[in-house]
Order: C-alpha cells, then structure tokens, then sequence
C-alpha cells in the first residue's frame, strides 16, 4: 500500500517528488561528514542551551524593574541590577565566541573534508569522465559548491540552530507562566511553518539555475583565458566580449529572480511576526486593565515574543544560504557518486618489475557501441623488440596505446603485460613503469627542472640532466635566463612547440621505463632536431620495449615490427623493406610521403 502511495505521488510530479526524496538523502549523507565533528558540536551544542536558558533571565529582569524595583522605588537595588545585567552581558558575549568559534571549526573541518575526499575521487575518475566534462565546471564544484556547505553549518544557519532551541524554552516557560496568552504567541507559527515549506521548493529550483549560470561563466573564462593566443590570432576578441557579455547577463537575471523571491518571503514573514505582536499586545494591555496581569508582566511576554518570532526572521534571511547548500550537495554527491569506467579490483596485485612483454589478445573497443574503433586484435611484443603503428588518422593506433596504459578497457578480449592481465594489477605499479610522449605537449605551469622531475620527483639535478641531454633540450635549457630553474608558464607558453616536446621526451625518459609509449612523439620537432632524438632513442631503447605511433614513415624505418591499421584491423605486418616489397598499404603511404624518392627509383629501373 504505501509502496502504491509513494509511487502515486511520483507519477502526479515526478520532479517535484524527486527533489524531496533526494534532499532527504543529500542531508542525511551530509550529515555523516558533521558527525565526525560530534566533540566539537557537543561543546557548541551546550554553549547554544546556556545561551537558551540565560535568555530567559533577561526578560525576568525587566518584569522585577517595572513591577517592584520602580514602583518601590529601590535606589539602592538599581547598582546590583546593573552589575547584573552587565554580567549576563559578558556571559552571553563569551558564549556566542564559542559557539561561533567552534561551529566555524566544525565547518571548516567538513569542507576540507569534503573538499579533499572530491579531489582524491576526482583522481580515481577514468579519462573518459573528463572527456566529457568541461573543466570550469568540476572548478566550480571543487571551490564554490564545497564553500557553500560550510555555510550549512556555521554563520546565520548556526544561529537558527541557537534560536530554535531558545524558542522551545522560552515556549516551555511561558506555558508554565500563561497558557493562553501562549497559545496567541503561537497562533501564527503554523503558517510561517506553511510559507517556508512553499518558498523552500521554489528557491531550490531557482537556485539551482544560479549554479549553473556560476558554471558556464566559469567554463566560458576558463577557455578564453587558456586559449588566449587562438583568440587573437582569430582576432575574435569583440566575438568573445559578446558572448561573456550574455553569460553575465543570464547570471545577473537568475540571481535577481533569487533575490527578489527572497525579498518577497521576508516582508510576509514580517508582516505575520506584526500581527501576533499587535495580538499578545492588545490582549495583554486588556488583561493589564483588569488586574489580571501586571505592566511588568505584558513587557516581559512581549519580550519572550520576539525571541519567539527571532528564528523565524531569521530563516526568511537564510532560506537562500540553505537552498544553496542544498543545490551544493546534490552536485558535490553527483560527483562522488561517479564510478570510475577503469576500476582497479580490490585485490589488485603489485605489478614486479617488467621485462616489457605486451601482448594484445582478441581486443576489441569502441567509444561507442555502435562504432567499434577496434575489432579482433592481436599483438605480441616482445621484451626489448620496437613496434610501429601505422595507419590512416581514425585507425585505432592512439586508441591501442591507451589500452596499454589502461585508460580504458577493452570490451572484448585482454591485454597482458609479462603475463599479467592489467586488469589484475594496481593502476600505480602498471603505469609507474611505463613512459608515455603524446602528440599533445602536456606541461605544468612551473620550473623546467619540476617539469621534467615530474615523472619520478625524487630524482637528481644530475638524472634531470642526463635525461635533457639525450632529449636534446640542455642545449636550449642553458640558454634560458635561469637555465633549469626558469618558469615556463601554463602549459608550457613561454617555450616553443618543439622545446615544449623535448621537455615532455625528457620527463618520459626520466623514470627510466621498460615500456615507453611514443604517441607522435616526434611531430613537433624540426628535422634536425627530430634526428638528433632518433639517435638518442636508439641508444635509450636497447632492451626496452617501444610501441611508436607515427604518421612520418621516416622515424621507424628501423622499427623490429612495423603493423599497419585500417578500421581497427591489422592488413598488413612486417619490416620497413619488407612492406615496401609488398607493394601494399605502407608502400602507398611511404610513396605519399616521399615522392622523390619514388622518382629516384624508377629512373634507376629506366636506366
């Protein structure tokens, strides 16, 4: 039955009841992470109960003014009450220190916890995660969503806590003191309650429109700003001013739609702390004439009224800090609730030291189910041998060297490196033993010495050499103006294209790999010094195990095994010479690459 209900009402409004059920969740799942901080929020939380109770004190204190010390007129007890309520003062003073002092200490405990846990799983994520994610995105959530639960905890949410539990005091007492005049304190609350409940469900969906404005100006500037150079080369500078001009104008209106819901809820909520004001007032000034009640009396209720009304006012203010943290939470756990496409197994073993035998058996792979990338292949590499993968742009040659990294895993068939299935060995002792140059120069804004370092960051200014020299960039490095220590900009700006792919042969090599992955390493380099590198790999690959991508036919013509892709299929295997005696697919291309040469032969034939 109640199954049927639930699933009545999520047919009615499916969303409305998925926002609901999901907050739920969110809050509870939140919670855990506070729950951590349970001694600290115990000590807040008794800070928060004297503060409850003192506040209660203080009306007392003016009820005995008006009715005994004025009318008696006790000079004498004025000195004492002063002191009194000087100290009540102080205590109150010293009290909300230490709850907002530990409250913020809670807060910032959480999100340095959540905020570390969301990087840490962000790290997990395969590479296809961020293939389709945009990275001011994951930006904002990193930083923005995760400030924004802070203030779930701490600041003016910290002080509805407080004042809530001065309200269910205070409330005790005056029951004890006057129940009907209670009952008229309290007659407005049920639909306060009601209002809040009705502008919480549409803030949350306006709110969640702000953060994703947040988002799109923060992807919109992200890719500007680190595509600067294209740009201006472009000259699209007005192009780019119009589109961040609207970006901004779409944030500017979503967030004044928040504010003006939010502006629209505190007059209401105002005008319902008024009325039950003007009704304990005029019901008390009547019991007052009567003599049922003392002037004394009525100023201490109408006291009590506005620590009653205080949590209410104060959540109308706060309603948008907690439908942001909510928005926060529902994209901070969609995040962590990602699961890795490459998961490593539980017992995953410790990959020993390799001899850099690679083996592709029956693989087959495709981004997407209706477009395999590759079909049925196998390859084995031998310890020590060197092996080309040519193909036309598309044929999968990229897409067999990040199997072999495991970026991703194959859907058909295995790989194995000395006989060990990836899938059976930990990410970290697979991948530390190999190196890998792209086609994309990928470098960190920092020192050249850092850059190349990054591979294996324990080695010595002398290792960080020896690797420069054989990728023929110390040549270039000592003319910098701070030699190994100069800052070569995001991404490498301040250094050219070819400098850039030194730098990332260098950092390969530096890690000393048994199995080196070069992926167009070359293609950026100048002939000459394309050749000089040529020479140095030919020293560096001995007894290692080499797999090459490459378009120029010209660096692996000493590969042990060059193999010839079309559509994810092998049609052709073999030595440089002895492809070109076939006269097949590589001979093509060979002669596409070097037509000179070809008319060098056929005069010779001629003659």
């Amino acid at each position: 039955m109640q199954a049927n209900f639930i699933r009545q009402i999520a047919q009615k409004n499916p969303a409305e009841f998925q926002i609901e059920t999901s907050a739920l969740i969110l809050y509870q799942r939140f919670f855990k992470y506070i729950w951590k901080e349970k001694l600290k929020l115990i000590l807040a939380s008794s800070t928060i109960f004297i503060l409850s109770f003192v506040q209660v004190i203080i009306p007392q204190i003016t009820r005995y003014i008006i009715d005994v010390v004025i009318p008696e007129k006790r000079f004498d007890l004025l000195p004492w009450l002063g002191l009194g309520i000087a100290g009540i003062a102080l205590l109150i003073g010293g009290l909300n220190f230490a709850r907002s002092y530990l409250m913020s200490l809670v807060g910032q405990q959480i999100i340095h916890d959540i905020r570390n846990e969301l990087y840490q799983h962000l790290q997990r994520l395969s590479l296809s995660f961020f293939e389709n994610q945009r990275t001011g995105t994951l930006m904002t959530r990193v930083m923005r969503d995760v400030d924004a639960l802070e203030k779930l905890v701490t600041t003016e949410v910290a002080e509805i806590v407080a004042e809530t539990v001065t309200f269910f005091v205070i409330v005790t007492y005056l029951i004890y003191a006057d129940w009907k005049l209670t009952v008229l304190i309290l007659i407005t609350l049920p639909v306060m309650v009601y209002l809040t409940q009705v502008f919480g469900k549409r803030m949350r969906g306006v709110y969640r429109e702000v953060q994703e404005q947040n988002s799109e100006i923060n992807n919109h500037l992200q890719e500007t700003l680190s595509n600067i150079k294209l740009i201006k080369a472009c000259a699209n500078e007005g192009y780019e001013i119009d589109r961040f001009s609207d970006y901004n104008r779409l944030n500017m209106e979503v967030n004044l739609r928040a504010v003006r819901l939010t502006s629209s809820f505190s007059p209401v909520i105002d005008f319902m702390n008024h009325l039950g004001y003007i009704t304990i007032l005029a019901y008390g000034s009547w019991e007052v004439m009567k003599g049922r009640m003392t002037i004394g009396d009525l100023t201490a209720f109408l006291a009590y009224l506005n620590h009653i009304n205080q949590p209410a006012k104060r959540f109308s203010k706060v309603m948008h800090v907690i439908q942001k943290g909510a928005t926060a939470l529902e994209r901070v756990f969609q995040t962590l609730d990602t699961e890795p496409e490459v998961k490593e197994k539980a017992n995953a073993l410790s990959l020993p030291s390799i001899q850099g035998n690679i083996s592709w058996e029956n693989v087959g792979f495709a981004y997407l189910p209706s477009q395999p990338v590759i079909s049925n292949f196998s390859l084995d590499i031998k310890p020590g041998m060197t092996v080309a993968l040519v193909g036309s742009s598309g044929a999968g040659k990229s897409t067999l060297a990040n199997l072999a990294a495991r970026f991703y895993d194959p859907q058909q068939g295995r790989i194995l490196i000395d006989g060990y299935d990836l899938r059976d060995v930990s990410l970290q002792s697979l991948r530390s033993q190999m190196g890998i140059v792209s086609q994309e120069t990928l470098l960190l804004h920092g020192t050249v010495k850092e850059n190349i370092a990054y591979g294996k960051p324990s080695v010595s200014n002398a290792e960080v050499e020896t690797a420069a020299k054989i990728a023929h960039a110390h040549e270039f490095i000592i003319d910098l103006p701070q030699e190994y220590d100069t800052l070569i900009g995001e991404k490498g700006v301040k250094l050219s294209g070819g400098q850039r792919q030194r730098l990332a042969i260098a950092r390969a090599l530096i890690k000393n790999p048994q199995f080196l992955i070069l992926d167009e390493a070359t293609s950026a380099l100048d002939t000459e010094s394309e050749y000089l590198i040529q020479q140095g790999l030919q020293v560096l690959l001995k007894n290692r195990t080499c797999l090459v991508i490459a378009h120029r036919l010209s660096t692996i013509q000493n590969a042990d095994l060059i193999v010839v892709l079309e559509k994810g299929k092998v049609i052709e295997n073999g030595s440089h010479s002895e492809l070109i005696a076939q006269g097949g697919r590589y001979a093509y291309l060979d002669k596409m690459q070097f037509p000179q040469k070809s008319s060098l032969e056929l005069q010779e034939k001629l003659m």
